[in-house]
């Protein structure tokens, strides 16, 4: 079966000559990255990075599965290609028989360009550049594949001048005029191309048109670069005025003052130095192939290769690319250059891109007195230097992508390593740069590091201390070897001591102080800090008053007091920093020294007025967004009126139930930051907050988190003597202390009943009563718990709560059913389904038809509670209620049991068990013991369930 895949042209794939339906043009991207990266895997970040760029959708990840599954299904018919799951990512696995005309383009250029046989590198490269059928990943528009895209253009450009440099030996000059004056036209000042015209037409008898090409060129190179031709163009214009000497073809450009010895500027590695295993092994593919027929030094069509590391300060990016630049320094016989920009510099004097050419001219042997004047003539000397050479040229600590540009080797076969703390993309978009964003180093990783500076018979002895150090210095490489260098200076002094020390937040940058500017975490920090724009400069300090881990754009918005198209922007230059990461798609992160950075700035630089006003838009931010997704999941929350937002504060607009649980999961550790910081002078927004997480955390079974939090908050409204804040929380802790089992539910519920019927609120007081009726049941007094449920009733009629009322009619028909009242049960949770319908409440469907359900399994009519039951089960996956759904599933099993049906009794429960498990919730034990029961052939134990 032959399988191939081209994406020269648009992406395609063919499997024994017919074409495999490969859907729309972004699910096409996702097949065209897996393509490239052939037999290797591309994490999943890499594949929402490369596929979307800077918009990928809100549930990116997830979107992507779904691409990646559709993409197996069109592969599924062949064994020679497969996309595989691997740890971190996927990889397009594939047989040697399978074709990819990237691949083939690149390999048969390496073969072309390997032979003398001038016949056959023609052929060669011919059939390369037919491969081409089109743009490369056409209609495909990212900043990845528009890199991409340019890279391959002008590889195949660097061909396309290959073929005729063997054509023009083969005296096949008669047809090249034409097609070269067109490339000419479009690439003006591409010397190379000018020489093979030139030498075309002077073939053809045009000898007074190849010269006039060269004075053309000439002056366009003068009026636009500042730059002479190279001595190869001026050779060959003197070669047409001397017949005689015209050479074979167009030969490239030597240089014109060779350095008498290979430069070796690199500075000192770090040792030991370790990790960094795949940012190491993403550096190695950017070496050429072994190449034994062809001497890489003399082979002038090798592709200049241009790499941007980035990250944070103080994450090693310096020490990795030197460290990679000593292991294959073997690999540039010709030297190695290098120049710290100090783009990040304390002193903030960067060096001016004309200075670095002037250091590397001295170093490649140029007298002082033959250097030009002006950037553009030193570049165009500098690149004519560096040609036919394998130069690694190390540019450290650039500050931006226009200081690196006139010191990026023009020459095939160099390779340009820059680091900064910036991404560089423009590079990676106009030069075709391959990104490699360093991150912290994991928690094992950080550890390895610590053993190898301070020995493992040390670290060994204090695993405790060690782990500590880790956290507490965020996988900040610098960090790490700061305190590594404390710990060694004094090696009788315990680790335990310096953990201690650095678990002090408000002294663990001063902890992290190696000495000098350089290895002082502050400093090297904050020159960062210093590099931003005044109101970035703002938005990163507020950062500091943050509550949770990471923050979107709307909440950033409102913590800065800004639009959300401003901040967008400010957001971008604190990720282009890498003062922020994006770590999943919206939401942003920064690591906690960081932070603490942050949180030290804000202090000193901003009033206690101004902090308390972001502080207040952000509670508002969270509170306000919280409040109305509380509402769109429940019709039977507490009655909470608040007061309008704080100015600047700018909560997100939610419009249905999906939307109101997706903010919900992806807020989460934000919002029980938010209730556990608790922050003076903010006690109604600690209690009102943690009332509107009660709904969420209970339906997907956060019940110890919740439990905190509502003490966090019962707490705070003590403070501010708000018995109105006391009873909700109170009624949220009675709740929650039920849910885990604990005998506490019933103080809470009572003090909460006793408050809201102080404050005679009726909606409050039917809560209440209606808990304390789930309690009853639970402890078998039916008839108390149908008297709080009609007391529910009563409250919430009052109150005029009708979604409240369509709950507690279902508990009361749901009591009377265990009390053997089955047909005015019946009646009872019929009337509440109406109700919910009429006023779309799915929370009181779903618990109406799981009512309906066991209403008539105990009628015996099975294939009637069968159905409620699914339909119920149904309601409660879409409003996200895990805790009803494990339920509800339990009691569809005892159904299908009844039935006879043991096959479809075991899928339920099996699933109730799942959901149970997952949930940590005690009902798991005894439904085990009913599973294992009934296939042991004993009969099942009483139901698992008894829930309202």
């Amino acid at each position: 079966m032959t399988v191939e895949f081209g994406v020269l042209g648009s992406v395609e794939a063919e499997v024994d000559g017919r074409s495999a339906k490969l859907g729309h043009a972004r699910q096409r991207g996702v097949l065209a990255v897996l393509v490239v990266d052939l037999n290797r895997t591309v994490t999943t970040d890499q594949l929402v990075d490369r596929v979307w760029g800077d918009r990928p959708p809100r549930q990116a990840v997830s979107t992507l599965r779904g691409y990646l599954s559709r993409l197996r299904q069109a592969l599924a018919g062949t064994r020679e290609a497969a996309i595989a799951r691997q740890p971190g990512g996927y990889a397009l696995t594939t047989a040697d028989t399978v074709s990819v005309d990237l691949h083939g383009f690149r390999h048969l250029l390496t073969r072309a360009r390997a032979t003398d046989d001038d016949i056959r590198a023609a052929a060669l490269f011919e059939q390369a550049l037919r491969l081409w059928r089109a743009e490369p990943f056409a209609t495909l528009d990212t900043p990845w594949f528009n890199a991409l895209r340019d890279t391959l253009v002008q590889e195949r450009h660097a061909a396309d001048l290959d073929l005729v440099d063997r054509r023009l030996r083969l005296g096949q000059h008669a047809t090249l005029p034409a097609e070269l004056s067109a490339r000419a036209e479009a690439h003006p000042l591409d010397e190379r191309l000018a020489g093979q015209l030139m030498l075309a037409l002077h073939r053809c008898g045009r000898s007074a048109e190849a010269l006039d090409h060269y004075h053309r060129t000439r002056g366009r190179l003068v009026r636009e670069l500042g730059i002479d031709p190279g001595k190869a163009l001026r050779d060959i214009q003197s070669a047409i005025l001397r017949p005689a000497t015209v050479p074979a073809s167009a030969p490239p450009p030597r240089p014109s003052a060779p350095p008498s010895a290979p430069v070796a500027q690199l500075p000192l590695s770090v040792a030991p130095f370790t990790g960094r295993t795949s940012e190491l092994a993403r550096l190695d593919d950017l070496l050429p192939a072994a190449d034994t027929d062809t001497d890489a030094a003399t082979d002038p069509q090798r592709t200049v290769v241009v790499s941007v590391i980035s990250g944070t300060a103080g994450v090693g990016k310096t020490a990795l690319a030197v460290h990679w630049a000593h292991r294959v320094r073997h690999a540039f016989p010709d030297g190695q250059l290098y120049v710290n920009l100090r783009g990040f510099d304390p002193g903030g004097l960067a060096v001016d891109p004309a200075d670095a050419i002037r250091g590397f001219l001295n170093a490649l042997g140029v007298p002082p007195d033959q250097v030009p004047s002006g950037l553009p003539a030193q570049a165009g000397l500098y690149r004519g230097l560096l040609a036919d050479r394998r130069m690694l040229v190390l540019l450290d600590n650039a500050r931006d992508a226009e200081q690196v540009r006139p010191l990026l080797p023009g020459a095939p076969g160099c390779l340009a390593l820059v680091t900064s703390r910036h991404h560089l993309a423009g590079l990676a978009a106009t030069e075709g740069a391959r990104l490699l964003a360093v991150d912290l180093l994991a928690p094992d990783q950080a550890r390895t590091l610590l053993a190898a500076r301070l020995g493992l018979r040390r670290t060994a002895a204090e695993p405790g201390a060690v782990n500590e150090i880790v956290t507490r210095c965020a996988g900040l490489p610098l960090a790490l070897a700061i305190t590594a260098a404390r710990a060694a200076a004094q090696p009788h002094l315990p680790l335990t001591a310096l953990a201690d020390e650095l678990r002090r937040a408000e002294d663990r940058l001063d902890a992290l102080d190696g000495g000098d500017p350089a290895s002082r975490v502050r400093a090297v920090l904050s020159t960062s800090y210093q590099a931003l724009s005044p109101d970035a400069a703002r938005l990163f300090r507020l950062l500091g008053l943050h509550p949770g881990p990471d923050i979107t754009l709307p909440a950033a918005a409102s913590l800065a007091g800004l639009p959300r198209s401003r901040t967008g922007a400010l957001l971008t230059e604190l990720t282009r920093g890498s003062l922020l990461t994006q770590h999943v798609p919206g939401r942003y992160a920064c690591h906690d020294l960081l932070r603490v950075h942050a949180t030290e700035l804000v202090t000193a630089h901003d009033s206690d007025d101004a902090r308390r006003s972001a502080v207040h838009r952000t509670l508002d931010h969270y509170l306000h967004t919280a409040h109305a997704a509380d509402a769109l999941l429940t019709c039977t929350r507490d009655p909470i009126v608040l007061p309008p937002a704080h100015p600047g504060a700018a909560p997100e607009e939610l419009t249905d139930h999906q939307g109101a649980l997706a903010w919900f999961s992806a807020e989460q550790a934000v919002l029980l930051g938010a209730v556990g910081r608790s922050p003076a002078g903010f006690d109604t927004h600690t209690w009102q907050l943690a009332s509107t997480l009660i709904t969420f955390l209970d339906r997907t079974g956060h019940w110890p988190a919740l439990n905190t939090a509502l003490t966090t908050a019962l707490r705070a409204a003590q403070r501010q003597d708000d018995r109105s804040g006391q009873a909700t929380s109170h009624r949220g802790l009675g709740f929650v202390e039920s849910r885990l089992g604990h005998a506490d539910a019933q103080y809470h519920y009572t003090r909460a009943r006793d408050l809201f019927g102080e404050l005679g609120d009726r909606s409050g007081q039917a809560r209440v009563h209606k808990e304390l009726g789930r309690i009853s049941l639970g402890e078998g007094h039916f008839h108390e718990a149908l008297a709080h449920a009609r007391q529910a009733l009563a409250h919430y009629r009052a109150a005029r709560n009708r979604g409240g009322e369509a709950v507690a009619l279902n508990h009361v028909g749901r009591y009377r059913a265990r009390l053997g009242d089955h047909r005015r049960a019946l009646a009872d949770c019929r009337q509440a389904l109406a109700l919910a319908e009429e006023i779309e409440d799915l929370d009181g469907q779903a618990y109406a038809w799981d009512a309906l359900g066991y209403i008539h399994h105990h009628l015996g009519e099975e294939a009637h509670a069968v159905d409620c039951y699914r339909t119920a089960l149904e309601l409660f996956r879409r409003t996200g209620d895990r805790y009803h759904e494990a339920g509800s599933s339990a009691d569809l099993g005892d159904a299908h049991l009844a039935a006879a049906d043991l096959d479809a009794a075991h899928r339920a429960w099996a699933r109730a068990l799942t959901l149970f498990d997952e949930l940590g919730h005690p009902k798991a034990a005894p439904l085990r013991s009913k599973i294992r029961r009934s296939l042991d052939g004993l009969p099942a134990d009483a139901p698992v369930t008894a829930r309202t």
